[in-house]
């Protein structure tokens, strides 16, 4: 009971800050507004952490240290100056220039701490004209939440987490491409192990990759630090945020220089990554021109990607980046599965190449972006038989070379927020168990096409199929309608249509009634 109560208090603090931060709408475009709030959840983190450090100097009698940033910097708490501390700002908060002394705080934390270089807003809340009494009473909000309390929980984390998903909701369709949800990225996180070496996605959004495949390694008792984190971000407002959201979570992560176009201006040109996590764009259109990229060498030995369609630029531009055992997870629309051109001559060498480990079909209404049919795809650039550890566990991986695994999953994921889907732990368990198992030595005993659900394709059979990658062509699929009586469903259609549509007639006689009593009688 009493860990029942501690969840609904936390809980209530979540949605009480989400009411809160409502209030601002209307004096903040729908777009802008997640910035105004996780900006504020930043600066009140940043803040407890360091009073939590300054207490502890005192107790160290080390007074005379504590304006030094060293001292700080040296455990992970960024060094704020008194101007920037949260402190100061709830003192001010019903100022009328409380938007300024907001915008100098920020400015003044990343001036004082290098690692934060462009990642918080810039005179952001200032050009808003924000009202007064309402940020005044979101700085409130935040203020009762103490966000060290319970360091176990990651309390900021799980708000920021709750706050990212909220706003990729609220902004609906076309819009909230910062964020992929959680349950499909932890479904790549636990396909693709990513336990140590260095994990790039080339479109990192928010950095919910990064976030996941870090929860990933400490779910399993690995070694974070085994692991480093390569990332790039065009749009400059999301590029913040991702650095905000690491930041808050103390990953550090190398995201580039500047927000800048994977394609025009490659940040980590010489990297070799052993994990490429990505949600790329869906379809993204003309997004070079006819004579631009022509020679790049991220194509090579591949046909040029079209113009119309950027799909298979980011597949080449992964695979370009992948190391001598690199893995890539990432979603893409399912149009790459079976589009024609140069996209089927792309598709056609990355399988003949073995690149091509696993497709994965998901269900719809799993983004809160779009609705259109997705698939996630599983390259691997090596699929030869070896042994390696991972995590104290030895795995035994069989040739796979001229197989590929394509699983159906449109039948999985429980009900979420009403008119959406995620994937339950015992899903993810099922697919990567299944997926696991597939590629191991003994896979004879632990793996078996199921209909519906998997099959494992050979080279042969693809070549037949003309390296179509839609798993309906590959998955056997059961006909239920074969063995229904058609006799005894007609009969049960014409019970429930009767039934219809006496209580259609029995509606329409109570509502004549009605008017009649009234002295409105409508006359038929």
């Amino acid at each position: 009971m009493a860990k029942q109560a501690k969840e609904k208090k936390q809980k209530s603090i979540e949605e009480t800050l989400w009411d809160s931060a409502n209030k601002l709408r209307g004096t903040v475009e729908p777009s802008e507004y997640k910035h105004v709030v996780l900006g504020l959840i930043f600066l009140k983190f940043a803040s407890d952490k360091f009073e939590e450090r300054r207490q502890e100097l005192f107790a160290e009698h080390k007074e005379k240290y504590l304006g030094m940033v060293e001292f700080y910097t040296s455990k992970n708490v960024f060094y704020l100056s008194p101007e920037s501390r949260w402190s100061y700002l709830i003192e001010n908060a019903k100022q009328n220039d409380i938007s300024i002394r907001i915008d100098t705080a920020l400015f003044t934390v990343e001036k004082n701490n290098p690692v934060l270089k462009g990642a918080l807003p810039d005179n952001y809340y200032s050009r808003l004209n924000l009202d007064v009494s309402k940020l005044a009473s979101l700085l409130d909000t935040i203020n009762n939440i103490d966000t060290l309390k319970d360091k176990q929980q990651d309390i900021v984390g799980r708000v920021y987490e709750y706050f990212l998903s909220k706003f990729a909701l609220a902004e609906g369709k076309g819009k909230g491409e910062f964020y992929t949800p959680k349950s499909i990225v932890n479904l790549i996180a636990e396909m693709i192990e990513p336990y140590k070496g260095k994990i790039y996605d080339p479109c990192c959004g928010s950095g919910g990759m990064f976030v996941q495949s870090i929860k990933f390694i400490q779910a399993h008792h690995g070694n974070t630090k085994d692991v480093s984190i390569y990332g790039q971000e065009y749009t400059a407002t999301t590029y913040k945020l991702a650095k905000m959201n690491l930041a808050i979570r103390g990953i550090s992560a190398n995201l580039g220089d500047v927000p800048e176009n994977t394609f025009f201006r490659d940040q980590h040109k010489d990297l070799k990554a052993d994990f490429i996590m990505a949600n790329p764009p869906f379809n993204q259109k003309q997004w070079r021109a006819e004579n631009e990229l022509i020679n790049d060498p991220r194509w090579m030995g591949y046909e040029v990607p079209p113009t119309g369609n950027a799909n298979y630029a980011w597949i080449l531009s992964m695979v370009s980046k992948l190391s001598e055992n690199g893995v890539a997870g990432f979603v893409l629309a399912n149009g790459a599965l079976s589009g024609g051109g140069d996209e089927y001559k792309i598709r056609r060498k990355l399988i003949e190449n073995n690149l091509v480990e696993a497709i994965l079909v998901l269900p719809r209404n799993l983004f809160y972006t779009t609705d259109i049919s997705v698939t996630l795809w599983f390259l691997n650039k090596n699929k030869k038989a070896r042994t390696i550890e991972h995590n104290g566990i030895i795995k035994k991986y069989r040739n796979r070379e001229r197989e590929i695994l394509f699983m159906d999953l449109r039948q999985m994921g429980e009900p979420f927020e009403k008119k959406y889907v995620q994937f339950s732990e015992t899903d993810i368990k099922k697919v990567t168990s299944n997926f696991h198992n597939w590629q191991q030595v003994g896979f004879e005993k632990t793996y078996q096409n199921t209909p519906e659900f998997c099959f494992s394709a050979s080279f042969v059979e693809i070549e037949k199929k003309d390296f179509s990658l839609v798993p309906s062509k590959y998955i056997e699929f059961i006909n239920r309608d074969e063995n229904i009586d058609f006799e005894e469903k007609m009969k049960a259609l014409q019970l429930e249509f009767s039934n219809l549509l006496k209580e259609e007639e029995s509606f329409k006689n109570d509502l004549l009634n009605v008017f009649k009593e009234l002295g409105y009688e409508i006359k038929l």
